[in-house]
């Protein structure tokens, strides 16, 4: 998927604009001679430069927000009481969620004394009579042990009352009179799991805000939990836009396969989102102004339309619904036309732009610091590592590169312009590189892509 108006073709050049600041578009028209078709740039102030002296670039074009302050404001975006209540979840539905509230022990863990072992369970000294019958788990309270006495046990059942130890299956055995002789000391207690050992009821197990992982809810279930008290995933919205999509079949009179229609919705699952509904639009204004008004997700996320174009509606729209514009455009490369709104006191928009690794940048640098903070979620730790190779930079825009993690080095991939998918679908992570490039050897944060850490089958259930 490309957006509307991002390329501009001057001769042999074909390079995406959103890539270009307004001097470097400008550079490119003029070496192509008046067959170009791109803007000029705003009368300047101040004196001209000398005639075919280097211009400066204009920072006054790139007031844009720089990338780790964008990424700050979508973190602190969510106002006090923004936050969804917290919602009783049952277990097949919690992975993944944060708890809203401590986990406490509804009782004794284990619930009574048990056997860690299989083998006998015996009572004061040996040798013992062993007792006909035996004892498996899952069954009711046993008989109590008389002194001298043993019985058949299995690991996990309930060890008869006045027992003193537990003796392995492989540390004793039966002479012809049925009697048990042990083949090592006997220790008081031994491979008996006591009542309470792990926890008494009442007991604090987990804090709230501990992310519920496969171990958490085996230990939830185990103090007697059948649903948890957790913070709900945020609800989206995606709305593609374009005239020029096609959702099959291969590119054909002007039209393009759209990209982001299957991929973002897994995305923002993986980011810990609930999609609600993916909607195709035309680009039409109305239209759009009807779907994000109508919309009752917590984050309306939208594709392409976030420059300034005859067709890029998403500005527009926002004004008409009142929005509080937070970010408009990061400098960033990929995407930097991305943007973030706040519709309502609990209803957020992160606008991406239409190229496929452009989109994926604004994912990452306003809609994942968003549903982090509306899901509860701690912020990763930071880290970097040494590239294998230098990257060029932008002059003062930061730059998410397509990388692979290898020992303990990041492999930069190529293809990765802002319209290819072909460098992300390879990655592990995004190489953050800073204005100017990063040299060889020189150590970048890496922002990892979900499943690069914890696998697909947890993170986007």
């Amino acid at each position: 998927m490309t957006a509307r108006g991002t390329h501009t073709h001057t001769g042999e050049h074909t390079q995406d604009v959103e890539d270009l600041d307004v001097e470097e578009v400008l550079a490119l028209v003029n070496e192509a001679g008046s067959g170009g078709h791109a803007e000029p740039p705003p009368p300047q102030q101040g004196t001209p430069p000398a005639p075919g002296a280097r211009r400066e670039p204009d920072t006054r074009q790139h007031k844009a927000t720089p990338w780790p302050e964008a990424r700050t404001v979508a973190a602190r975006a969510v106002r006090s009481g923004g936050h969804r209540a917290p919602v009783s979840v049952p277990f097949d539905s919690a992975l993944g969620l944060v708890l809203a509230a401590p986990l406490v022990a509804l009782s004794d863990l284990p619930s009574f004394d048990t056997s860690a072992m299989d083998g006998w369970a015996v009572a004061g000294p040996g040798p013992w009579d062993v007792r006909e019958d035996g004892v498996l788990a899952g069954h009711a309270e046993p008989e109590p042990l008389g002194d001298g006495e043993a019985v058949r046990i299995a690991t996990g059942a309930r060890v008869p009352a006045d027992t003193t130890a537990v003796i392995r299956s492989e540390h004793g055995r039966t002479d012809d009179k049925g009697r048990l002789h042990a083949a090592r000391d006997v220790g008081h207690g031994q491979d008996i799991r006591p009542r309470g050992q792990e926890c008494r009821s009442g007991d604090h197990l987990l804090p709230g805000g501990t992310l519920v992982t496969p171990a958490v809810l085996g230990l939830a279930a185990a103090a007697g939990y059948d649903t948890l008290t957790a913070v709900p995933r945020p609800r989206v919205e995606v709305l593609i836009l374009g005239d020029e999509l096609l959702t099959e079949g291969l590119p054909h009179d002007g039209l393009i396969r759209d990209a982001l229609g299957p991929m973002l919705p897994s995305w923002l699952r993986a980011l810990g989102a609930e999609v609600i509904a993916v909607r195709r639009l035309r680009d039409d204004e109305k239209a759009l102004h009807k779907a994000i008004s109508a919309s009752t997700a917590d984050l309306v996320v939208t594709t392409g339309g976030t420059a300034s174009g005859p067709v890029d509606h998403v500005h527009p729209t926002l004004r008409r619904l009142g929005a509080e514009l937070l970010v408009d455009g990061v400098k960033v490369r990929p995407g930097h036309p991305m943007l973030l709104a706040r519709i309502k006191d609990d209803q957020h928009l992160v606008g991406l732009p239409g190229n496929p690794l452009a989109a994926i940048s604004g994912l990452l640098t306003l809609a994942e610091p968003l549903l982090r903070t509306l899901s509860a979620h701690p912020a990763p730790e930071p880290y970097e590592l040494p590239l294998q190779e230098a990257v060029h930079g932008h002059p003062y825009d930061t730059r998410l590169i397509p990388a692979v993690l290898r020992g303990d080095s990041a492999v930069p991939l190529h293809y990765n312009g802002p319209a290819m998918l072909r460098g992300i679908a390879a990655a592990d992570a995004l190489a953050v590189v800073p204005p100017g490039g990063a040299r060889q050897g020189q150590r970048v944060e890496l922002i990892d892509l979900p499943w690069a850490v914890a696998g697909i089958g947890v993170c986007f259930t």
